[in-house]
C-alpha cells in the first residue's frame, strides 16, 4: 500500500470478507481473530485483482516495512526529518539495520538507500511539476544540504537537470509502488 487510497481499499475488502478491522495503515492491516484458511484464500484473490498482494511471510512483510517507513520518511511530512535513515528504520521497525538491509538488497536488487534515493527523486518531480516551490525550497524539504546536491543526485538518476525536466512538463513520473 503506498497511499491512503490504497488503505481504504483494503479496509473495505477486509470488511466485505467479514472481517472485524481493527485499524489499516500502510503496509500492515489488523483484524480481530483469525482468518479461515478460504477467508483467506478469497481475501487474497480481491486483492491480488486490485493491485495488493497478502504478506505472510516474515521477510516480505519486512520488505514491506521498510519500503512503507522509507514512504512515510520522504511524504509523510512537509519537511523530511533529519534523522540516519538507518536509525530511523531500526528504530521504526525493530530490527537490526544490518538484517534490513542484507535481506533488502538480496531481495529487491538495490540498496535501502538507493530506494530512499529514488523515492527522494519521484517526490521532487512531484514538486516540481506543482510549481509551487522554488528548486532551494524542494531541496531543504526533503533534507537535501545544497541545491547544487539535489541537482547532482536528480540527474545522476533521470539523466535530465531538474530544470530541463520542469521544462519538459515533467512527463517521466512512476508509480510509487513501481520506484
Amino acid at each position: 500500500m503506498v497511499c491512503d487510497r490504497c488503505v481504504m481499499v483494503v479496509r473495505a475488502e477486509l470488511e466485505r470478507c467479514g472481517c472485524r478491522v481493527l485499524g489499516v495503515r500502510l503496509g500492515e492491516a489488523e483484524i480481530e481473530g483469525e482468518l479461515s484458511p478460504a477467508s483467506k484464500s478469497e481475501l487474497s484473490s480481491r486483492l491480488e485483482a486490485l493491485g495488493f498482494e497478502l504478506l505472510e511471510d516474515r521477510r516480505a512483510r519486512l520488505i514491506e516495512g521498510v519500503k512503507t517507513a522509507v514512504l512515510e520518511l520522504v511524504r509523510g511530512s512537509e519537511v523530511v526529518p533529519d534523522v540516519r535513515l538507518s536509525a530511523y528504520l531500526q528504530e521504526r521497525l525493530r530490527v537490526d539495520y544490518r538484517q534490513l538491509s542484507t535481506l533488502f538488497s538480496e531481495t529487491e536488487g538495490r540498496t535501502v538507500e538507493r530506494y530512499f534515493i529514488l523515492q527522494k527523486i519521484e517526490r521532487v518531480k512531484e514538486l516540481l511539476v506543482y510549481d509551487e516551490l522554488t528548486l532551494g525550497e524542494i531541496a531543504f524539504r526533503l533534507g537535501y544540504s545544497s541545491v547544487a546536491h539535489l541537482s547532482a543526485q536528480f540527474k545522476q538518476v533521470t539523466g535530465l537537470t531538474p530544470s530541463r525536466y520542469k521544462l519538459l512538463g515533467g512527463g517521466r513520473r512512476r508509480s510509487l509502488d513501481c520506484v
